[in-house]
């Protein structure tokens, strides 16, 4: 009787083991989107308000998570991004810091080039900053993050 039970739970831990390591079957396994979603389109999972892959010291995933939206809407210039940035780290929200400052980097990017010179990387300060302050970010120095926002606005 106690060899049947042991093997009866063994059977049991190794099913349960083999269902939980599948993805759901419903999940697209390309994209890892959910039925339905389309992926760039709305609230997409996994959600977080915490900062992370910006570099791989701190990239727990190969799917970023989606971090909370700006509060200051998707038109503003990248100088309105950056104090919403500093804001937002100051106040301890470092996944809205990450946002605004992709969303500095976005605007700040908003040029126009000659024809075939558009792979050209821009070299401006501004980028530089911006892209400095999410890596400081990255290594979780938020003394430094503040340090480049604020230069950056200064400049």
């Amino acid at each position: 009787m106690r060899i049947a039970t042991t093997l009866t739970t063994a059977l049991f831990g190794f099913t349960a083991a083999a269902a939980l390591a599948q993805p759901p079957a419903a999940m697209n396994s390309a994209t890892g989107a959910r039925p339905g979603h389309q992926p760039g389109v709305g609230e997409s999972l996994p959600l977080s308000s915490n900062a992370s892959n910006i570099s791989p010291a701190d990239s727990k995933s190969v799917i970023a998570p989606t971090l909370p939206a700006s509060s200051i809407g998707s038109n503003a210039s990248p100088q309105d991004y950056l104090r919403s940035a500093r804001a937002s780290l100051v106040a301890g929200k470092t996944g809205a810091t990450q946002q605004a400052l992709e969303m500095a980097e976005t605007r700040a990017l908003d040029r126009s080039v000659p024809q075939g010179q558009t792979g050209t990387p821009d070299q401006s300060p501004l980028i530089d900053a911006i892209r400095n302050a999410r890596h400081a970010l990255g290594d979780h120095d938020n003394k430094r993050v503040i340090s480049i926002i604020d230069s950056a606005l200064s400049g």
